[in-house]
């Protein structure tokens, strides 16, 4: 239950840090923020403080959060269908759609960039802290030795930190009955497993599939340089799979079995808080710098989706019909908010 609560502190900390991203760079601009929300509407409760100009809600559908701009979504005068001389010029300038592009640019590329940065400070956290060398079953074959003595995945092998002296110990063994001792839930399991003389190809002789956890503590700076490299190259990695998922949905026509939504998410911190916490802040790492990718996607509601319009906007050298971007970004809001019930819905279904 603890490691559900810090996961959902962590969910709840990168969505408010992200939505403060695009708040203080709007609030920068001397732009109007009606409201700064956290989740969807329904609204739970609002509340503002005396003499602000701004919002600040509580909403029941708790998959992320948004910072209403005064003339980004809502219709303005003399923006489209009105009068130009309705709006004063100093109304203007509180303004998002009469903005320079570059500003509106920043600000909706702002909460992926706290994202990124949020992501780096926490891997480099990890490079100074330091972590205990570990190794982690992954992965278990149906019908395998190992998952016939009851071995599962998040399982941590006892009395050995590197794969290959695990692998090296597993085929000396063939055919011999082994006692393989893992760790899970803080406790210590034996379990009587005897290696494949002739596994299937790629299998393993147990059946098991392992990574390597684990990193020697380093220096401040050091930390920090390792940290950034260590983010960047997830970067490109993190789009990489996201590519493949697409396709993967259009060939296949699955719900991305490759990908979890917020239940999904509780799960696989779960098992990762077996290992440590240490772990656990490594993984809200990873969430973050997927945050930052995820919202730099081309897609309509996304932020990425809106600098993609500001760009197209600059290209054509006129702005794009408000009605036509509100079309597309309220379809584009409502097919992720349609594929993140069906993802809950799966993971719900997963668990029972």
């Amino acid at each position: 239950m603890l490691i559900i609560i810090l996961v959902f502190i962590g969910l709840a900390f990168l969505i408010l840090a992200h939505e403060a991203g695009h708040f203080f760079v709007a609030k920068a601009f001397k732009m109007k923020v009606d409201e700064f929300g956290f989740g969807f509407p329904p609204r739970i409760f609002a509340w503002r403080p005396k003499g602000s100009e701004t919002e600040y809600s509580l909403n029941w559908i708790p998959f992320g959060g948004f910072v209403k701009i005064a003339g980004e979504n809502d219709p303005a005068p003399g923006i489209e269908g009105g009068v130009a001389g309705e709006v004063s010029k100093e109304e203007k300038k509180h303004l998002f759609a009469f903005a320079p592009a570059w500003k509106r640019a920043l600000v909706m590329l702002a909460g992926v960039t706290v994202n990124f940065v949020i992501g780096w400070l926490l891997v480099s956290a990890v490079f100074m802290v330091g972590s205990p060398k570990a190794l982690v079953i992954t992965d278990v074959e149906q019908g395998s030795p190992a998952a016939q003595a009851g071995v599962i995945s998040g399982d941590v092998v006892r009395g050995f930190t590197d794969a290959q002296s695990f692998i090296s110990y597993v085929n000396a063994h063939r055919g011999q009955e082994i006692s393989l001792s893992v760790t899970r839930d803080g406790k210590d399991l034996f379990f009587n497993v005897v290696p494949r003389v002739n596994p299937p190809p790629n299998d393993g002789a147990v059946g098991v599939a392992l990574a390597e956890a684990g990193e020697a503590r380093h220096g401040f700076f050091a930390s920090l340089w390792m940290g950034l490299e260590e983010s960047a190259l997830l970067v490109p990695v993190t789009f990489g799979a996201l590519w493949a998922l697409i396709v993967g949905l259009f060939a296949h026509a699955s719900l991305l079995p490759g990908v979890v939504g917020p239940v999904g998410i509780f799960s696989v911190a779960e098992e990762t808080g077996r290992i440590g916490l240490i772990y656990l802040v490594q993984l809200v790492s990873v969430i973050s710098i997927n945050l930052t990718v995820v919202n730099l996607i081309p897609f309509p509601a996304l932020d990425g989706g809106r600098f993609f319009m500001i760009i197209i906007e600059k290209i054509k050298g006129s702005p794009i019909p408000r009605s036509v971007e509100n079309w597309v970004n309220t379809a584009g809001f409502a097919f992720l908010i349609g594929l993140m019930l069906l993802l809950t819905v799966r993971d719900v279904a997963h668990l029972l």
